[in-house]
């Protein structure tokens, strides 16, 4: 069974037949849900959503033990197990709380023989304070998530853009296809009026090859069309997959809907300068991932000041020893360790050095922030204009092309009273023909300029 586009395909009765119509709307559903892109993007997301979880892992409780124990020639030195449970927290604190059982005759006079338990913590009172690597990565790795949904909205607005260009390319064809074919047709039909009229004596039998030369220049026309449509049905079947990541290739009895009756579309989209200009300010994905890259810079700069702080921790613990219960009642009087560390590199050069660079990467993206807002303005401001242009383009192509097809019709009649030639019903044809295809091109170029202008505002998604 070969593949189809499955319901998102419309059907419209024609005569006792059935055509399969791809409607834009139906067309967009099928590159939303389906084309690998799209889905590529949702697995970048899932890929920052594992980083944070990542992240959180150094915020994770360790359970720890440590023993060891040394025996040399036959005497046992000392035997020692350590169990240790520790917390870290968000602020930078880690509890910490264990036992420890040292036995034996040659230890270090400092330890504890036996076996002691203890609860405690230890505060970082200068550099690491405020925030510490452990920190930073998390905040990074959520801002590295609300940057891959901006991703994933970009990605989309290009896919969706490059498609509706490929569709509306297809629907252009088609259109002169039809054009092309009504007019080979009529060639035809007037072949046959040519030769009757030839029969009767009524018209020289040179009109004959005339209207034979127009009928042949349809027909290569046709063919010449006819290719091209089939061309752009291949272009557009890129853009068609089916739920099990398979390519759906466009079947040849699928037609687009009518040129004219897509007009419609328009009331759904935003079209007002202002307003574009307005939205891509407040919520372009691209905008808004340099501001999450900005952001997660940010966090990297308040890190590298940490290295201008000296290093002051403070650990602390409370002690007892097997059998007695920790006393929680005096905390420096009694059964209690702690310890001082104060570091202080006297020149600064490795933490003056780290936070100028990321002041820089600072300063760096927010330049490509603004240029970028700025390349988005331009776009719009530029899409905006072609849009206005082709519509007064279409205003005046739509009655062109009336007064051409007029001129075919008031030269077959004065051809039919005799005062005209095949000549000059010919020309006038072929003019209008050209004018029917500029006004398709004119129409499909309308649409593909909507679309450019919506995705331009980031809004097409």
């Amino acid at each position: 069974m070969k593949n189809k586009v499955f319901f998102l395909l419309l059907w419209a009765q024609v005569g006792l037949g059935q055509t399969k119509i791809l409607h834009p709307e139906a067309y967009l559903q099928i590159v939303r849900n389906y084309h690998p892109i799209a889905k590529q993007a949702g697995i970048g997301i899932q890929k920052s959503e594992a980083q944070i979880l990542q992240a959180r892992g150094a915020f994770d409780p360790i359970l720890s033990h440590y023993s060891s124990q040394k025996t040399l020639d036959g005497k046992n030195y000392y035997t020692s197990q350590n169990p240790e449970l520790s917390i870290p927290t968000w602020y930078g604190i880690e509890l910490r709380a264990g036992s420890q059982n040292l036995q034996g005759y040659r230890t270090d006079p400092s330890q504890t023989l036996g076996q002691i338990q203890y609860y405690g913590l230890q505060i970082p009172l200068g550099k690491n304070l405020i925030i510490d690597k452990r920190r930073a990565a998390l905040q990074q790795a959520k801002l590295m998530n609300k940057m891959a949904y901006e991703t994933q909205r970009s990605m989309l607005n290009e896919l969706l853009m490059d498609a509706m260009e490929a569709y509306w390319t297809w629907v252009k064809s088609y259109r002169v296809l039809q054009i092309v074919r009504k007019n080979r047709d009529v060639a035809t039909q007037r072949v046959d009026f040519v030769k009757r009229m030839v029969a009767l004596g009524e018209r020289p039998a040179v009109d004959t090859l005339e209207a034979l030369t127009q009928q042949q220049a349809f027909k290569n026309a046709f063919q010449a069309k006819s290719l091209e449509f089939n061309n752009a049905g291949l272009d557009l079947s890129v853009y068609l997959w089916q739920e099990n990541n398979n390519p759906v290739t466009l079947e040849k009895d699928v037609f687009p809907g009518e040129l004219d009756q897509a007009f419609g579309l328009l009331a759904q989209f935003d079209l007002q300068l202002a307003s574009l200009l307005e939205k891509a300010n407040s919520n372009h994905p691209e905008l808004n991932a340099y501001q999450f890259k900005i952001d997660a810079l940010n966090v990297e700069k308040k890190l590298k000041f940490q290295g201008l702080l000296p290093k002051l921790d403070l650990s602390y613990q409370r002690l007892s020893q097997e059998g007695s219960p920790i006393d929680a009642s005096s905390w420096l009087n009694n059964n209690f360790y702690y310890g001082l560390k104060f570091e202080m590199p006297l020149r600064l050069s490795q933490g003056r050095a780290e936070y100028q660079q990321a002041k820089l990467k600072v300063q760096e993206e927010s330049l490509n922030q603004s240029q970028k807002k700025q390349q988005i303005q331009v776009k719009i401001g530029r899409y905006f204009n072609q849009f206005e242009s082709l519509r007064k383009q279409i205003e005046t192509q739509e009655k062109a092309t009336q007064n051409y097809f007029a001129l075919v019709k008031a030269e077959e009649t004065r051809f039919a009273q005799g005062e005209s030639s095949l000549f000059l019903i010919n020309s006038r044809e072929t003019k209008a023909m050209e004018a029917a295809e500029k006004l398709a091109d004119l129409k499909a170029y309308l649409f593909k300029t909507l679309y450019a202008l919506q995705a331009s505002a980031g809004v097409l998604m």
